[in-house]
């Protein structure tokens, strides 16, 4: 298991190897950056969009939440974080794409599926709950397919659903709706299997989502 001084000894060896062998790289991105894909993905520890897509610092903007969610546009008091990552990658650094990466074995999705935080005080799981209230109707849709949900094929129909609820979200917010309209934006849906190792991306026309 991986403890903070473990981290530190990693530290260690990014500054005698990583940050040398990268120095100019690091020197550029100490002006600015500029990526032109933003992944919203999961804060699963088995989730890491720099891993998975092999990128190097600065060419992906990532922001990571309970099960890749985005909450759908509200103007309504309170601290909206997801929708302030958005503003910032799309008004300010001009991102092309977004792409929303579900994965397997997702803690929230199986929350969300079988309602295992209904009630619960915040602190307790109801900071959780409230979240994932954002997949209600999504969640009640897969427990209509699948009477017996308990199973991994209702799990993984729920984290597919994930992924199209936030794209869904996505195209709530007036700026990304000019945006993919004008043509300037792209919005993408992707599924990392952890137990395949497989990336699967969501091809929106038929609704399925096919191995990359």
């Amino acid at each position: 298991m991986t403890h903070f001084d473990d981290l530190l000894a990693g530290y260690a060896r990014f500054r005698t190897h990583g940050w040398q062998e990268q120095r100019t790289r690091w020197e550029e991105l100490a002006v600015g950056q500029s990526p032109k894909v933003m992944i919203i993905a999961c804060s699963d520890s088995r989730s890491e969009p720099a891993d998975i897509f092999d990128t190097h610092p600065g060419e992906i903007f990532v922001v990571r939440n309970v099960a890749a969610l985005v909450p759908p546009f509200e103007t309504t008091p309170g601290r909206h974080g997801v929708s302030a990552a958005l503003e910032f990658a799309v008004q300010f650094l001009k991102v092309e794409e977004i792409v929303v990466m579900g994965h397997g074995m997702c803690g929230g999705c199986h929350a969300a599926l079988h309602r295992t935080m209904d009630g619960a005080e915040p602190g307790r799981g109801g900071f959780i709950a409230d979240w994932i209230a954002v997949l209600d109707e999504a969640s009640a849709g897969v427990r209509a397919e699948f009477p017996d949900y308990a199973n991994r094929e209702a799990g993984r129909a729920m984290e597919l659903a994930g992924v199209k609820v936030s794209l869904a979200n996505l195209r709530t917010f007036p700026c990304i709706q000019e945006l993919e309209q004008r043509g300037r934006l792209r919005l993408r849906g992707a599924f990392f299997a952890i137990n395949e190792g497989i990336l699967y991306v969501l091809d929106e026309e038929s609704g399925e989502f096919a191995p990359a």
